[in-house]
């Protein structure tokens, strides 16, 4: 935890957007989020750039055939494996390195070419977490990755060499700087729905997290056993409180644990879809205000989450149309300003 990062509702996002050129994304990412800056991923640009083969560079027998991505095994992994191995055991970040078209927006950035507008709070990066990209991935069987051991433990290994990379690439533009794991299958984790542990889940989310030195966070748009991310060494929760701050209410012992070390709440309350049209900053205000009262009724203390929060959208915007996702990320930058006006940030 970086001790003297104040979250004071900044606003943020996550990372996706609908832009097809890298300077209109970056334009956009400036504009409505000057504070905390992502770099943009470009989803519709190529299909490399999506969220699971953006971070599959060098993963053993990685094929990507037109729109699709597998783990081919027919290969033959040992000797890819071995050195995937040998570069974690070394710290060997570059092996982590992630190439100009998979990351178009990231390498605009590492190239000098954004025109930052004022200093920022914090920088922010995004990785897709080990759950999430195991489950999607599958092998030429169609069965996912995460459900053999070792192409697990080679996965977490890979996200972190590519998280540590990643951080050291942001840190040369700004000292302070944030990790996020994108873990949309979190939600379904569960019996009867994704054949794994609680331990292995955690094992392989701490495993990834520990190649982060600054602010480390996970982001889950769905419905998750939120006890389990808040056990993690996290320090933001990323949630779509449009939708499921009842059921983090259900963890108000988790969340005030959470808040008291210092954790921030990112509430991902501005809808990335076609509600937003419906909303406005003083309605979202309203729906925010009511998601913090379930946890208060529930013994979490208001002050400690007025103290500990951030703005987001609920999710990515790469699926939307440019038109939307710049109402999101206003409506995003709207509610963080109302927010920090309302509490005297």
């Amino acid at each position: 935890m970086s001790p003297d990062f104040d979250p004071a509702w900044l606003a943020t996002m996550t990372g996706g957007v609908p832009h097809a050129r890298v300077t209109e994304a970056w334009n956009a990412v400036l504009t409505y989020f000057p504070d905390v800056p992502a770099w943009p991923q470009l989803e519709r640009k190529s299909y490399p750039e999506s969220p699971y083969a953006q971070f599959s560079e060098r993963f053993p027998g990685a094929v990507i055939r037109g729109d699709r991505l597998y783990i081919d095994r027919e290969q033959g992994l040992d000797a890819a494996l071995d050195r995937l191995f040998i570069a974690y055991l070394n710290g060997d970040t570059g092996y982590g390195a992630i190439g100009p078209d998979y990351a178009e927006g990231l390498f605009h950035l590492l190239e000098n070419q954004v025109p930052f507008m004022q200093p920022m709070q914090a920088l922010k990066g995004q990785v897709t977490g080990p759950i999430s990209w195991g489950l999607a991935v599958v092998d030429q069987n169609r069965r996912p990755i995460l459900y053999d051991e070792l192409l697990a433990e080679a996965l977490s290994h890979l996200l972190y060499l590519k998280a540590a990379w990643q951080e050291q690439g942001l840190r040369r533009f700004c000292e302070r700087t944030i990790i996020m794991l994108n873990e949309p299958h979190l939600s379904s984790f569960g019996p009867g729905v994704a054949a794994i542990s609680r331990d292995q889940v955690v094992t392989l989310l701490e495993e990834v997290l520990a190649g982060i030195t600054g602010l480390k966070g996970i982001h889950c748009c769905g419905d998750a056993d939120w006890s389990i991310l808040l056990s993690t060494s996290v320090d933001i929760l990323s949630l779509d409180a449009y939708s499921h701050a009842a059921s983090l209410a259900n963890y108000a012992q988790e969340v005030d644990a959470f808040l008291k070390r210092g954790g921030i709440l990112a509430w991902g309350i501005v809808p990335a879809g076609d509600r937003a049209a419906a909303e406005t900053v003083e309605t979202l205000l309203a729906r925010l205000e009511a998601a913090m009262s379930l946890l208060e009724e529930k013994g979490v203390p208001k002050e400690a989450m007025v103290k500990r929060g951030m703005i987001t959208p609920s999710c990515g915007a790469g699926a939307l149309s440019v038109e939307l996702a710049e109402q999101v990320f206003a409506l995003t930058a709207g509610v963080s300003s109302a927010m920090r006006s309302r509490y005297g940030y």
